[in-house]
């Protein structure tokens, strides 16, 4: 029997690893978005029709049959998807929580779904999903991240189980991002300042002198576009990142800080 899949959010990553599991083969998606029903939903409807993906009505009409429920949505919704999930889930059922979500907010998380008798897997993705796709490299954490990593692997993914402990994947994944999203937020402000005074050329060859393997004219490009075609959702990355700083007594400044830089970069959506 072929194994079924539900995404809850089908946004870029629903759809890719809809994608990647449906070209291996032995699998059935349904998907849920909040978009669906409306005219801002119909390309994701449509985008799943084209995949192989049928649409539920619902989060738990789309994943009442499914043996794995993936949680692909922006990292603020985190904690009340997996709260109103707990409502229909039920034993057998693994929920696995790809978000980019602080520690704390996948122990809350795991909580609310384990309370129910489903099992919850926590789920970190360590790298854009576009280019990498099924294989984009993903920590997983709790009691069940072996089990689940070994069946989802067999389907074409590349899980990686780091810790039977809740939390530990999601360190991992948001102390990079402090990194990644604050050297974009860093290069963004960079170049925006070297074009107001037109000193671009010889600052990046300034720092093109210091680090001779960056070209900083390409850096700078790309680290925009990602930044405008990403930032809304990094931005609420970074604040999960900020809350893991808190919990742990260190300053969250800096990384809010770089949220409000992914925000204010970001590109507006068509329509808004």
């Amino acid at each position: 029997m072929p194994t079924a899949i539900a995404f809850i959010g089908f946004g870029e990553v629903g759809q890719t690893f809809s994608r990647g599991l449906l070209a291996g083969g032995g699998v059935t998606i349904r998907a849920y978005d909040l978009l669906f029903g409306s005219e801002a939903g119909r390309r994701l409807e449509d985008a799943a029709q084209q995949i192989g993906v049928s649409c539920g009505t619902s989060a738990a009409d789309a994943c009442s049959q499914a043996s794995f429920v993936f949680s692909a949505v922006t990292a603020d919704r985190t904690e009340a998807v997996a709260a109103e999930a707990a409502s229909w889930l039920r034993s057998g059922q693994i929920f696995v929580d790809v978000n980019s979500a602080a520690p704390s907010t996948k122990q809350r998380a795991a909580k609310a779904v384990e309370a129910r008798g489903a099992d919850y897997v926590e789920a970190a993705v360590m790298a854009a999903v576009l280019r990498p796709g099924l294989k984009v490299h993903i920590l997983t954490g709790g009691p069940k991240a072996v089990a689940a990593s070994q069946v989802l692997n067999g389907l074409g993914m590349n899980l990686e189980p780091v810790s039977e402990v809740f939390g530990r994947a999601s360190a991992m994944k948001l102390c990079r991002s402090i990194v990644i999203k604050g050297l974009e937020a860093l290069m963004v402000d960079c170049a925006a300042a070297c074009e107001a005074w037109d000193v671009k050329d010889p600052v990046f060859a300034s720092l093109h002198a210091t680090f001779p393997s960056i070209d900083f004219h390409k850096l700078a490009a790309d680290m925009r576009e990602r930044v405008a075609t990403h930032g809304i959702r990094r931005s609420a990355e970074m604040r999960e990142a900020a809350e893991m700083l808190a919990a742990a007594g260190l300053e969250p400044g800096l990384a809010s800080a770089v949220a409000d830089s992914q925000q204010r970069g970001a590109r507006p959506k068509a329509g808004a």
